[in-house]
């Protein structure tokens, strides 16, 4: 089991569970019809090929316009397209989607809930980073790759008691394909499914807020500690997961308008219509670790920003951050998702890295530059590739179209040639059949010889001034004879076997005599041999040479 990080009362990662330990990779989508149906409870896939379920396919391939999620990552809150913070963080942390645990994701989405809905402000990165702090899940004999990172609270720092699941058991097998919604700014679209990309450590993960940012956030930590240690109106990271999955608002996608502005049943961003009593409870315990036993709040103890619960007057819903001092870093390529230039400007207003802002404008005007190159290139060799495809058609119709002659009948080239082509085509069907021929016999003639690879060669092997049967068949005959000699000696008949040796003179007219007397007995004889008798009469004599 690999190490788990320090364990606070706010902060349980996800576990792997005993049926995914050695399952580190990809495999075949496993998704129940449960898991289908509450996938539209929630309105997940209430609109026309929002969710592709994958088929048999082992590693994911989406289609067009087409991400990877997973059915645990969406009941925790994400949607596409996904929302601006989500995507700077994993600009920020150089991650895909499918490297984050889902205990991560509802990090995530309660965050952004807490800033929208109870601090009334866009979810800050300074804030963020005082609170939460990125690390790798695995241990040193196992990388993790999906799931390979995990978000967790700072141990130093008092948050929200969230009640995470001790093991979120095979979300890893429930992946699927979530339908991407061309958005006018690409940077709130998901970056390209790339499975293969390495989870690479980068000094972001240990990123702290600095002294400015801290004095810039101090009114909103103060906040928190408010909200969770008022008497009797104590916020709980519970109650604010039950809130967001109440309203059916998806934190964690791009929305038109933030949650501070929330306009109840009516509200623009609604996923589904409310759910029943028993199917927010369940859902609440499914995600979290309360029990049946458990109470599941049906309200918050402070009441939320909304539509009828108006922010103050005068209130900022966001603080601007200062410039990281000079060093900071940003990984180039953290940004080979999404090369547009408006995400390069949502990354600086992001993560405050103006310092190499202006190196990344002059990479990607370069990276233009080369890319209308390359575009031009291919653009001539797919007109070059054209036109060989159409000459080459042009030659193919010449070559099968049909000659017509105004009087076929009386054209005696056509008679010959006619002919010709019959018997061409007699004269490579008999090839064809003789070098078949030809190569089933050659083993049998040449037994230490390698067969030639042209059929001229082959037949110029059968022709040489000797007969080539002629030492096959006398080696069939020494077969037979030694093995006639072994039965008539296994049958304890004493014959006197130099006599017989010395037999070489026979009159003509005996010689069918005997072979008549020897026929019944030699279908015995041949059996045991190996051979198939035959009708013909068995009357040559002895070839000798």
């Amino acid at each position: 089991m690999p190490p788990r990080p320090k364990i606070t009362k706010h902060n349980t990662p996800d576990s792997m569970a005993a049926q995914d330990l050695g399952k580190l990779e990809w495999e075949r989508s496993k998704i129940s019809p449960q898991d289908v149906n509450l996938l539209k409870k929630l309105g997940l896939s209430k609109k026309k090929d929002a969710l592709l379920f994958p088929s048999e396919e082992s590693y994911p391939s989406p289609p067009m316009e087409y991400r990877v999620s997973f059915v645990d990552h969406l009941i925790r809150g994400l949607s596409a397209p996904i929302h601006d913070f989500l995507r700077g963080l994993l600009f920020v942390y150089g991650l895909q989607l499918h490297h984050l645990t889902p205990n991560s994701i509802l990090h995530i989405s309660i965050f952004i809930t807490l800033c929208e809905c109870f601090l009334g402000v866009q979810p800050n990165w300074a804030l963020w980073k005082r609170i939460f702090l990125v690390h790798r899940n695995g241990s040193p004999n196992i990388a993790y790759n999906i799931g390979g990172v995990v978000i967790c609270v700072r141990p130093d720092v008092e948050y929200f008691d969230v009640k995470f699941p001790d093991s979120v058991q095979g979300w890893r097998r429930r992946w699927l394909y979530v339908r991407e919604e061309c958005r006018d700014s690409s940077e709130y679209n998901i970056a390209p499914f790339d499975g293969s990309a390495k989870i690479i450590r980068r000094r972001s993960w240990d990123a702290e807020a600095s002294e400015e940012e801290k004095t810039v956030t101090e009114a909103l930590t103060s906040r928190i500690h408010e909200l969770q240690n008022t008497h009797g109106k104590e916020l709980s990271g519970i109650q604010i997961t039950a809130y967001f999955l109440r309203i059916r608002v998806q934190p964690l996608q791009a929305r038109k308008n933030p949650l501070w502005m929330y306009a109840g049943e009516e509200d623009v961003d609604r996923m589904s219509a409310d759910l029943s009593v028993k199917d927010l409870e369940k859902l609440v315990r499914k995600i979290s670790s309360l029990n049946k036993r458990d109470t599941v709040p049906s309200t918050c103890r402070v009441v939320p920003f909304s539509g009828t619960n108006a922010l103050p007057q005068n209130h900022q819903t966001a603080s601007p951050l200062p410039p990281l001092p000079e060093g900071g870093e940003v990984d180039e390529r953290a940004i080979v998702a999404d090369d547009t230039q408006p995400f390069i400007n949502l990354g600086a207003q992001f993560i405050g890295y103006r310092n190499t802002v202006e190196g990344l404008k002059e990479s990607l005007l370069a990276a233009d530059k080369r890319a209308d190159d390359f575009a031009a290139k291919l653009k001539a060799s797919e007109e070059a590739r054209e036109k060989a495809k159409k000459d080459a058609s042009c030659i193919e119709g010449k070559m099968s179209q049909d000659f017509v002659l105004e009087k076929p009948e009386d054209n005696h080239l056509l008679d010959a040639l006619s002919l010709l082509e019959i018997h061409a085509d007699l004269v490579r069907r008999n090839i064809f059949n003789a070098q078949k021929a030809f190569s089933r016999l050659f083993p049998y003639f040449f037994p230490k010889k390698k067969e030639p690879d042209t059929f001229a060669a082959l037949a110029e092997s059968f022709v040489p001034q000797e007969d080539l049967g002629l030492a096959l068949r006398q080696e069939n005959l020494k077969i037979g004879v030694e093995g006639t000699i072994a039965l008539v000696a296994e049958s304890q008949q004493n014959v006197d076997w130099i006599k017989v040796g010395e037999a070489t003179k026979m009159k003509q007219d005996k010689w069918p005599i005997l072979i008549r007397a020897a026929k019944p007995h030699s279908k015995k004889i041949l059996a045991f041999l190996g051979y198939k008798p035959t009708a013909s009469s068995s009357s040559a004599k002895t070839e000798v040479k």
